[in-house]
């Protein structure tokens, strides 16, 4: 046998026909590869959330996101990168010396207290607010942190009161060290 025609003798030639298939081109789902991508990116987001990946958002209640108590050194898992906050709310950025948005809310670390910046009431305490501003924003973006619960839960502002930590030292205790800020004494001090 050889090719589509079969002989046999005494019989006539019988050729086979091919089916005839219509031409088909394969389209890639090219709708699908946006959708994948902002699945991505929700799912990334997520996890920058939620310490711990998949079991902390299925099972950790929220305060569990604060490190504190015992072994609270080796739980720094919260991170994001850090820009300054131009106006109003932000999602992760830096207010000034002692405050910042991280997530989608706003903190004050609760052990500090640095020159204000907006407004600020003299030339020194703008140049040093605006060196605290950068500093807690390079801190902050320099690796992973925990934020420990300081006592009071809100200021009277509605920020959310935490001690901001790495490996157990306090950010707060590293811009005092730097000149950069004192340790909160209850009230604010002028800074001119």
């Amino acid at each position: 046998m050889s090719g589509p025609d079969f002989h046999y003798p005494g019989r006539r030639t019988v050729r086979r026909r091919r089916p005839v298939h219509g031409r088909r081109t394969v389209r890639p789902n090219l709708w699908l590869t946006p959708v994948m991508a902002v699945a991505f990116v929700a799912a990334l987001a997520t996890f920058q959330r939620f310490p711990g990946g998949a079991e902390a958002v299925s099972s950790a209640p929220a305060p569990s996101f604060f490190a504190g108590g015992e072994g609270a050194a080796g739980r720094d898992a919260l991170s994001a990168r850090f820009a300054l906050c131009h106006s109003g709310g932000g999602r992760n950025c830096v207010v000034d010396g002692d405050t910042f948005w991280f997530a989608g809310d706003k903190y004050r670390i609760a052990d500090i207290d640095t020159p204000e910046t907006h407004p600020a009431r003299c030339a020194e305490e703008a140049a040093l607010g605006d060196a605290a501003t950068d500093r807690l924003r390079t801190w902050l973006n320099a690796g992973a942190f925990s934020l420990e619960s300081a006592g009071r839960d809100t200021d009277r502002y509605g920020r959310n009161l935490r001690i901001v930590t790495r490996g157990g030292t306090s950010v707060g205790s590293v811009l005092v060290d730097e000149g950069l800020a004192r340790p909160w004494e209850g009230q604010r001090r002028p800074w001119c």
